[in-house]
């Protein structure tokens, strides 16, 4: 007898759930209830992700399921929020178990490892397989991270790599279309790098809380196309130094320093951190930062506004002209 949709969603979406003492009422009604705790905000993100726009039919449905999870808990990290509940609504051509088992382990994986609770959501049929993620944390008032927050001498620093989820895309795209049949070391772990990145919570949490910045956004747009959300909502300018953009080795070894910083500058699905730090917070990063053990770098700073050019680039001090435009995915 087959499953009914309430049967799928109690083995696939129920069971694993981690308990909160903040969820009063979990799946099953038609409401979550939740509880919100005096003096904090409520952040609220939303993501979809559509077959064929967002990811290739092949994708493991395990890294699907961990990547929709991912790339919200990203939005919260940028704003400071602890993560705390999430909803889910799935579309999907057929009931399909072993997929669904496979997708809700890598929503889980990563779910139970920050204590976040699956409150609720819906499951629907549709000719293309779609996921849409609403997320929600916890911020501390008036500590939020915003973009709107850049000041003039702040400091301009990003966590992690850039543009290994670029690089990994391409890879996957030549794979899905035949163009390679197999991949070496430094290729698997970019293409992990897209399917896995990391949401860098617990330091977009340590911003906040110690109030080491009050700028940030997660890069899921590239460099510049998000650094530029920064500047035009605080009405400022940048210089950035391509010297001091951190690139991996796998992206160096593969395509050489000069092509991985323009992966860097215009590659999208990293999922690390943007941030601003004033200059009298610059020496407290360590110190706060350290115990994180998250990579950060400093790779330029905050200006007045420059009607003529947003971003100024430089090498070793030396204006360098760049034309560079954010990727956009399948357009």
């Amino acid at each position: 007898m087959a499953k009914t949709e309430f049967d799928l969603i109690d083995t696939f979406f129920t069971q694993q759930q981690v308990q909160r003492a903040d969820v009063n009422l979990n799946i099953g009604d038609d409401c979550a209830l939740t509880s919100v705790l005096s003096g904090k905000f409520l952040a609220t993100t939303t993501d979809t992700m559509v077959e064929n726009s967002h990811f290739y039919p092949n994708i493991d449905p395990r890294d699907l399921g961990y990547k929709a999870i991912a790339t919200n808990l990203s939005d919260l990290a940028a704003m400071g929020a602890e993560p705390a509940w999430v909803s889910l609504a799935l579309t999907l051509p057929k009931s399909d178990e072993n997929w669904l088992h496979a997708f809700s382990q890598g929503m889980f994986e990563l779910l139970n490892e920050h204590h976040v609770a699956l409150i609720g959501g819906d499951t629907t049929s549709g000719t293309v397989p779609s996921i849409t993620i609403t997320a929600q944390g916890f911020v501390e008032k008036n500590t939020a991270l915003r973009r709107d927050q850049a000041k003039v001498g702040d400091w301009i620093y990003v966590s992690g790599t850039l543009g290994d989820g670029l690089a990994g895309f391409y890879l996957i795209s030549d794979l899905y279309q035949g163009k390679k049949s197999a991949v070496n070391f430094d290729e698997e772990w970019l293409i992990q790098r897209n399917f896995r990145p990391t949401p860098r919570i617990s330091l977009g949490i340590t911003l906040a809380k110690y109030q080491l910045s009050h700028c940030a956004l997660d890069l899921s747009d590239g460099l510049v196309g998000d650094l530029g959300h920064i500047l035009q909502r605080s009405g400022v300018s940048a210089v950035l130094n391509l010297q001091d953009l951190p690139c991996s080795a796998a992206l160096v070894n593969l395509y050489g320093r000069q092509q991985a910083e323009q992966f860097a500058l215009q590659g999208g699905e990293d999922y690390e951190l943007c941030f601003t730090v004033p200059n009298h917070k610059k020496a407290l990063l360590d110190q706060y930062l350290a115990p994180l053990k998250v990579p950060y770098t400093c790779i330029g700073r905050i200006v007045e506004k420059n009607p003529q050019q947003n971003i100024i680039y430089q090498r070793q001090g030396k204006m360098v002209d760049l034309q560079i435009s954010s990727f956009e995915h399948f357009k």
